[in-house]
């Protein structure tokens, strides 16, 4: 397809999406509703560009709609306690899952295929930093755009938030993904160097905060945002590890970086052991809760990956496995963390009775 089409096709879209995140504003919904819906705001169009650009049958793009739909029916019709922990963890959850339906449009709906998946992951990867390059360059000009308007002595904030960030935040995001499509050479020579840098330097981390929650006592009086901020960390490390892996040749043999992946493995697989040992004890003294729950079940999905994966490099490294072993695995799991990210969106509010 010609490139100016594309970028037309593009813009198009994020307008879409701006249109629809403005109307959304103009209906003066509700704070809680409108971040419960946010991701509905811009993900449909994200998938509507890659179903077009992978040119996606009628009934496969009809197919695609169904999880919007019942995403949408989900978020608004369940009678969520207001600022109630089901419908936080909601709105958090809900863009995650949504994600993997924007990933079976990347992947022109060959969801089966490991080597799209794959794709898939090295997009995600490209994706977030090219949408932090476009939000931290947007932010200095809106910045410096502001600044020159008050030394004018003009009030220009009611344009900033009542037009330029609803259409450049969602625009942001298609564009960050026309981006990657279009300047791949670009981007696959700048990821892989700040996985390289951020690997050792998490490693680090991961080893101090180890040392430090270990000695800190009683696994119980852990402070919950300590639990919460390792949960990202944790989260951090997987997104490290598979875009690692997705711009690895696996023809290559072993070197000093595999090996050091494998320390940031077993370090976040020690964490991970440190943090459920946390939360079943606050289970079993203070019983259940949707937090509680909806963490317990990341870690766990994390715990089975990492393990899994600590034992796919170790063999690799010893020259037992090839690795495209570790690049199957972690193929084969992605739609865990889909299909958990749906589960709590779906099954934890009723279960806990939308509280």
């Amino acid at each position: 397809r010609r490139p100016y089409r594309e970028l037309f096709v593009v813009l198009a879209f994020a307008i879409g999406a701006g249109v629809a995140v403005k109307t959304a504003q103009s209906m003066a919904l509700d704070d809680n509703v409108f971040a419960r819906n946010a991701s509905l705001f811009v993900l449909p169009f994200l998938a509507g560009y890659f179903a077009w650009k992978r040119r996606m049958t009628p009934i496969s793009v009809a197919a695609l709609l169904v999880p919007f739909v019942a995403a949408a029916v989900v978020l608004n019709v369940f009678p969520f306690v207001e600022n109630g922990s089901t419908e936080v963890i909601a709105a958090i959850h809900a863009p995650i899952a949504l994600w993997f339906v924007v990933g079976v449009a990347y992947v022109g709906g060959q969801w089966r295929s490991g080597r799209r998946r794959m794709d898939f992951i090295r997009f995600t990867g490209e994706w977030i930093v090219y949408l932090t390059l476009l939000a931290l360059g947007g932010g200095v000009l809106i910045g410096l755009t502001l600044g020159a308007f008050d030394a004018l002595g003009t009030d220009a904030e009611w344009l900033v938030e009542d037009w330029v960030l609803p259409f450049g935040a969602p625009g942001a995001v298609l564009v960050a993904a026309w981006l990657v499509e279009a300047k791949q050479n670009v981007v696959e020579n700048i990821a892989p160097v700040l996985t390289r840098v951020f690997t050792p330097i998490t490693t680090v981390m991961l080893l101090v905060l180890l040392v430090a929650f270990a000695t800190n006592g009683s696994v119980v009086d852990v402070d919950r945002n300590l639990l919460i901020l390792m949960d990202l960390i944790l989260v951090v490390v997987l997104g490290l590890l598979l875009y690692a892996i997705s711009a690895r040749d696996p023809n290559l043999p072993p070197d000093l970086f595999d090996r050091l992946q494998l320390v940031l493995v077993i370090s976040a697989l020690a964490v991970d052991l440190l943090m459920l040992a946390a939360m079943l004890s606050r289970i079993a003294e203070f019983g259940f809760t949707p937090n509680k729950v909806a963490a317990l079940g990341l870690n766990l999905v994390l715990l089975v990956n990492l393990a899994w994966s600590a034992r796919l490099l170790l063999a690799f490294l010893r020259g037992r496995r090839r690795f495209g072993s570790t690049e199957r695995w972690q193929t084969g799991y992605l739609p865990v963390f889909g299909l958990w990210s749906a589960v709590v969106v779906c099954a934890l509010p009723p279960i806990f009775d939308f509280a």
